[in-house]
């Protein structure tokens, strides 16, 4: 069904994999799919591996899951382009008989980047603080990884790291490798195996296949080809085919949190405002204003979330952000979301799952007035019926929504809030004797 690639590492890739896949039926194989170019190369070697064995009779029963995971604060380009991507995948793995499925995994919602930051109060991360890896994408990833352990007793995790990456990144994965084992351990799933079939390729390699490969899926790798391009700060054009070092600066932009405020800058999202996509303004924006903010004084509180004090021998706060700070943050929020979709943007910046969540954090810290609602309305006005029905039914059924005063009394008791167990059998409580009138 597929033509030879014109790549003699490329083909090797592709017997080395099918080799590996026709070791086990049982082990399930779990591709990291980020939908950027490596993740992309991954996939599309490993689909005509397959392929090519169900062409030549092999009955390919091993399961390959592709799992991509959600922040719910990606950049919006790139969660619409991955949306449309795995459709495509999951439409086609059907059409082709392929034993290929799509998971998409999100964090929970006491996780979510929103939750914690105008919730609880959380500051936005730094290198010295950065709760938002694990919380945001290891964990969800990692928990569907256990279940299949689980259910499997073991899985193999297939990755799309690559030597040429960086130093760093070499020495990481050979700290793991084993001699003469295409198989390494994982680091910190025990029953789970790692597998980099691409781990030699180098960067024009990569463009190169992108380029020159029919996307087994049918899917357009010019449009992906394009997104690096458009989020690339250099003045050249990026080349049709990568076969030239002279270009290796083009198209290597890293996509991830469009609120990442641990680098300094993020110049792809920038770059991208600077082309085609002004609408990311606003985004970038706040992005760098939840930056520049982040150790101002007025905005943190004295004590921690544990009420421990948190105050400089210079006098300045360096606890959780006050509930006045915020507001502040949910209120821009908000308006950019409203004002993208007067202009025709769908883009979700944050759901009404996460605006149910935020609202129970500030009860359970004692914040009585504004409210969430209060604030969406003094921003959509009318248009926030919808939001304030959805904030309710988010949580409960109409019949149910008579227990959220209720429960939101049991929260705001600080008392019971010290014991987590306390508040816990009062929940249960409450939810029983509604049931049971």
């Amino acid at each position: 069904m597929y033509r030879p690639v014109k790549s003699r590492k490329a083909e090797e890739i592709i017997k080395d994999i099918q080799d590996e896949y026709q070791q086990s039926h049982t082990t399930p194989w779990i591709i990291g799919f980020s939908g950027g170019k490596d993740s992309t190369v991954l996939l599309t070697l490993t689909w005509i591996a397959i392929r090519r064995l169900k062409d030549d009779g092999f009955n390919a029963e091993r399961h390959v899951y592709v799992v991509c995971n959600d922040t719910l604060v990606e950049n919006p380009i790139i969660t619409n382009y991955i949306e449309v991507v795995l459709a495509d995948i999951e439409m086609e793995a059907i059409k082709q008989d392929m034993p290929i499925s799509v998971i998409q995994t999100t964090p929970e919602l006491h996780e979510t980047f929103w939750t914690n930051v105008i919730g609880k109060g959380y500051p936005v991360p730094n290198n010295s603080f950065r709760w938002c890896t694990d919380r945001l994408k290891i964990k969800p990833t990692a928990s569907f990884l256990h279940k299949q352990v689980s259910d499997k007793g073991k899985a193999i995790v297939l990755l799309g790291t690559r030597y040429s990456e960086s130093t760093s990144r070499k020495q990481s994965m050979k700290k793991y490798e084993r001699k003469n084992h295409r198989l390494s351990k994982h680091s910190t799933s025990i029953g789970t195996m790692v597998y980099a079939p691409i781990k030699s390729l180098e960067f024009e390699e990569v463009w190169f296949i992108i380029n020159t490969v029919q996307s087994p899926w049918g899917f357009d790798n010019k449009i992906l080809f394009d997104i690096y391009m458009e989020a690339s700060a250099d003045d050249y054009e990026c080349p049709t085919v990568v076969t030239n070092k002279s270009h290796k600066s083009c198209g290597q932009s890293r996509f991830g949190c469009w609120t990442c405020t641990v680098v300094q800058e993020d110049k792809s999202m920038k770059a991208m405002v600077d082309s085609k996509y002004s609408w990311l303004k606003p985004l970038l924006e706040l992005r760098n204003d939840l930056q520049s903010e982040r150790n101002v004084s007025k905005n943190r509180s004295t004590t921690r979330r544990n009420g421990m004090p948190a105050i400089s021998e210079e006098g300045d706060n360096f606890g959780n952000y006050t509930f006045e700070y915020r507001q502040s943050v949910l209120s821009r929020l908000l308006k950019n979301q409203y004002q993208l979709k007067e202009q025709g943007h769908e883009t979700q910046l944050i759901t009404t799952q996460e605006l149910s969540a935020i609202q129970v954090s500030w009860d359970r810290d004692g914040f009585i007035s504004p409210r969430v609602i209060d604030i969406s309305n003094s921003i959509l006005g009318n248009h926030s019926t919808e939001l304030n029905h959805s904030l309710i039914n988010e949580v409960l059924d109409e019949d149910s929504a008579i227990l959220i005063p209720q429960l939101l009394t049991i929260q705001k008791n600080k008392s019971i809030m010290i014991k987590k167990i306390g508040l816990v059998n009062d929940i249960d409580k409450a939810l029983e004797k509604h049931l049971n009138k």
